[in-house]
């Protein structure tokens, strides 16, 4: 049955489909719901049985054509259904904290060369931001303009320190820049 005299809302949960899109891609699977307000289908990949399957979200419109190979239960019902709930939480809470920690690595209302600094002293250095300020080790501070002078705090090694990869950062960022042009 090809797409064209067919709507994918009218496809029952459970439908087995070989479905060919618009981008090329042929593959079969059975479709887990429709939602119509964002024209969203929801297929659950392949049909061998076991604990790993893909999900795969694909807008309507992008199915070329489609062919109804039969149907099957709910692939959702908890007697067929493999979902380890608790799998998935700690897979979300593992991805919610490393995205919490990747936004606290992003300066809020710093330049572009204040942010390429934190990334260069991140490199090497345990680093986080104080509003505008970068500190370092928990203990020398980095203030705008971000230059040599502008580092304060800790022990005079790890003042050195820091100044050192700040001069190193500040030519490197420097040389791209005359190259850049």
């Amino acid at each position: 049955m090809a797409m064209g005299g067919s709507n994918p809302e009218d496809l029952a949960v459970g439908c087995l489909l070989s479905i060919k899109t618009t981008l090329g891609d042929e593959f079969e699977a059975q479709v887990i719901t429709f939602d119509r307000s964002s024209n969203i289908l929801v297929l659950q990949e392949g049909s061998k049985p076991g604990p790993h399957r893909n999900i795969r979200l694909l807008k309507a419109n992008y199915i070329k054509d489609f062919t109804f190979l039969g149907q099957a239960g709910d692939p959702l019902d908890p007697k067929n259904c493999l979902l380890d709930l608790s799998a998935l939480q700690a897979r979300e809470e593992v991805a919610i904290r490393q995205a919490e920690a990747e936004a606290e690595r992003i300066g809020v209302g710093v330049t572009s060369e204040a942010q390429s600094i934190f990334d260069a002293l991140s490199k090497t250095l345990p680093v986080r931001w104080d509003k505008t300020v970068i500190v370092v080790m928990n203990e020398v501070c980095v203030s705008s303009p971000y230059l040599p002078e502008s580092v304060s705090g800790g022990t005079p090694a790890a003042r050195e320190r820091v100044k050192k990869v700040l001069e190193l950062e500040r030519k490197r960022l420097q040389l791209r820049s005359t190259s850049g042009q």
